[in-house]
């Protein structure tokens, strides 16, 4: 008896397909007539889209399947498709490297958006609109200060390091208050909890009230006429 094994078979190009379209497609690239291939290359297509459903969110997701028909072929089958055909030297061609910021960030819980703000504001000529920017400035330091420590942080902390991150250039008045922020638990789980022992405690009040009434309602038997 011969068993058929995978690693006795021809390679699996796309397997998110399975090896019945890959079968599929090698019949269409045999078939002697352009319209029969058409044909049935039309509905290896249909069937591809059943088969991989999530493509109907992208972008000319039938142009994709098409592309797609192209490589399980080996860049063989001769159909009339609706989109050019994907040339063999693109699918191994390397994307370009990515251009990731190399700069240093002073203080990383304020990030590089402050240190730009920082670097606008310096180069305003407007004082008025420079007093502004200063203060939106600051007021956004402080919030992002909180958000990546518990604890809460004095307007002189943020005073400081606005002095420091522009050399001196830049400060606020005195006696100034920035915008109040606290920090708040982001976990939905520990809010849930919380309300249902506020429901809870409303229930208990509730029912310990129901049950005060229906004590007052019984009947007192002391009063009761003795024969």
């Amino acid at each position: 008896m011969n068993f058929d094994y995978n690693t006795t078979r021809s390679h699996l190009i796309l397997s998110e397909y399975g090896r019945n379209v890959q079968n599929m497609v090698k019949y269409i690239c045999e078939l002697p007539t352009i319209e029969e291939r058409n044909k049935y290359a039309q509905a290896v297509i249909d069937l591809m889209g059943f088969l991989q459903p999530h493509l109907r969110d992208v972008a000319d997701f039938k142009h994709k399947l098409w592309d797609h028909l192209h490589i399980i072929s080996g860049y063989q089958i001769d159909v009339e498709s609706p989109y050019p055909k994907p040339l063999p030297e693109n699918a191994f061609k390397k994307p370009q490297p990515l251009p990731y910021p190399q700069q240093r960030i002073t203080y990383k819980h304020y990030g590089k958006t402050v240190e730009n703000l920082i670097e606008k504001a310096m180069g305003e000529q407007n004082p008025e609109q420079k007093k502004l920017m200063v203060q939106g400035i600051a007021n956004f330091m402080k919030m992002a200060y909180v958000t990546w420590n518990k604890d809460n942080v004095s307007d002189d902390t943020i005073i400081k390091d606005l002095k420091y991150l522009s050399g001196g250039l830049l400060s606020l008045d005195e006696g100034v208050n920035l915008a109040k922020v606290e920090f708040r638990a982001q976990n939905p789980r520990q809010n849930n909890n919380n309300r249902g022992r506020t429901n809870n405690n409303n229930n208990n009040g509730k029912n310990r009230q129901n049950n005060n009434n229906n004590n007052n309602r019984r009947p007192n038997n002391n009063n009761k006429p003795k024969y």
